[in-house]
């Protein structure tokens, strides 16, 4: 096992790798922009290293900056967390090149499933169905006009590298193919610095489902089962919840096993999330995937009483899959909120600044994972993830009900939050009876 473990991220994902490795024995070092000096992964961490001002891509994303925080506090690990570094084949290559153990798939995995055209033809050849789409990347508008015709109108536009909905883009015509082809090349060139996109067939009102899969370097390949991630804003993910009210068990069995197959068909090891949509006839494609822990791991630790970023690390290290995970199965029913610093009256716009007051609900079921404190500061830099409020119940109802009350009882104030919009798809009838899609919040919305 590692002595001493690195932390190259922010946020709420940083705090939740430190209580691990804690929980684990394992010292952490957390690294920090100068706007996060006094965020709680800073602070609760057994060091600390500041490399470098508020821009993502002179700290968060600069390696050199990383591997000699590494190097000076002498670590065995790096953990990526999710975002910036996570899915970057060449960061990976460069700790192993440092002998610096990377928390995560093998570079070769990283670099076919993080790249989504890559991945779209890998599941092409293992099986797995995919949405009709372009063959490879899109350079041109002539080129984007051609491959809109061929497939047909709606069409996806969606950036090659990274994930998290940037560099996304839905085209219905001509003249919004034009735009979106644009908009969503800048949006990927700042977000990733892969400007490359390619298209689909979009698939209208789908289900967004997910399936967890965790392999570790001795063959043993499996799923934890699925998420259902369909309420989204912006292509984000806001309400997530596991079991998916939508899949049968027939349905839950032939994509678990598309998932396992592709991820032995890629050599895949560490945790990693297989992601689909699914049309109202139970039809499914598959997207991408996340090659990397997930913001919305929390569901599923939850719904099988595990811990999956304990697991990734021990994984790393080079152990066996723990008969924990090997033998875990479905106890109860999770739901998760991710709550921003947004304003959902004005589309959502972030809504970043000091917070006055943090009062987190708590009882039976409740979980929060949240890296924020009375007088924190939002920063404007990063994206406005606040925390994770996750409720478990025996069934889909107490989840709903527990989360409605927890919801209720979250008390943030200084900064607008999604949670007043969150309350309102816990009582939205749609939503209670498991009925909804993601063009949900766009309905909502009227």
């Amino acid at each position: 096992m590692f002595d001493k473990i690195l932390i190259a991220n922010r946020g709420e994902i940083a705090l939740r790798v430190v209580r691990a490795c804690r929980e684990l024995g394992i010292k952490t070092v957390a690294v920090y922009s100068e706007p996060d000096m006094e965020s709680l992964h800073v602070q609760l961490a057994d060091e600390a290293i500041c490399i470098g001002p508020a821009a993502s891509s002179n700290s968060y994303l600069k390696i050199d900056r990383i591997i000699s925080a590494a190097e000076v506090a002498d670590v065995d690990a790096i953990h990526p967390g999710y975002g910036f570094l996570a899915e970057n084949a060449h960061f990976a290559e460069v700790c192993e090149s440092c002998n610096i153990r990377f928390i995560g798939p093998p570079a070769a995995a990283i670099r076919t499933m993080g790249d989504k055209n890559a991945a779209r033809e890998a599941a092409r050849k293992a099986g797995v169905p995919i949405t009709p789409g372009s063959d490879g990347v899109v350079a041109t508008e002539a080129e984007a006009l051609s491959v809109a015709k061929k497939i047909g109108y709606p069409v996806m536009i969606k950036a090659s590298a990274g994930g998290g909905g940037r560099g996304m883009r839905a085209a219905h015509n001509d003249v919004s193919l034009i735009q979106g082809f644009h908009a969503a090349r800048t949006e990927a060139e700042k977000a990733f610095g892969n400007s490359d996109v390619y298209f689909e067939k979009l698939v209208e009102n789908p289900r967004h489902i997910e399936f967890q899969v965790v392999a570790d370097s001795h063959g043993h390949v499996l799923h934890l089962g699925e998420r259902d991630c369909s309420i989204q804003r912006r292509n984000q993910k806001i309400v997530e919840e596991a079991p998916s009210p939508f899949l049968d068990e027939s349905l839950r069995k032939q994509m678990g096993k598309a998932s396992v197959k592709l991820a032995q068909a890629v050599g895949y090891q560490n945790v990693g999330t297989m992601e689909f949509l699914v049309d109202e006839k139970g039809k499914y494609y598959f997207m991408e995937m996340n090659t990397r822990i997930q913001v919305e791991h929390c569901v599923t630790e939850e719904v099988y009483g595990c811990d999956l970023v304990k697991e990734q690390i021990r994984i790393a290290a080079g152990e066996h899959l723990s008969q924990h995970i090997q033998n875990a199965t479905i106890r109860q029913h999770a739901i998760e909120c991710r709550i921003n610093a947004e304003d959902p009256a004005k589309n959502f716009q972030p809504n970043p600044g000091k917070i006055d007051l943090y009062y987190t609900p708590g009882g039976r079921g409740i979980r929060v994972d949240s890296h924020a404190y009375a007088g924190y500061t939002i920063p404007p830099h990063y994206d406005s993830l606040i925390g994770k409020l996750i409720t478990s119940g025996s069934n889909r109802s107490s989840a709903v009900a527990r989360m409605s009350r927890a919801l209720s009882e979250y008390m943030i104030t200084g900064i607008k939050t999604t949670i007043p919009f969150q309350q309102e798809i816990m009582r939205n009838a749609d939503f209670v009876r498991g009925q909804y899609h993601t063009g949900f919040v766009a309905q909502m919305r009227g």
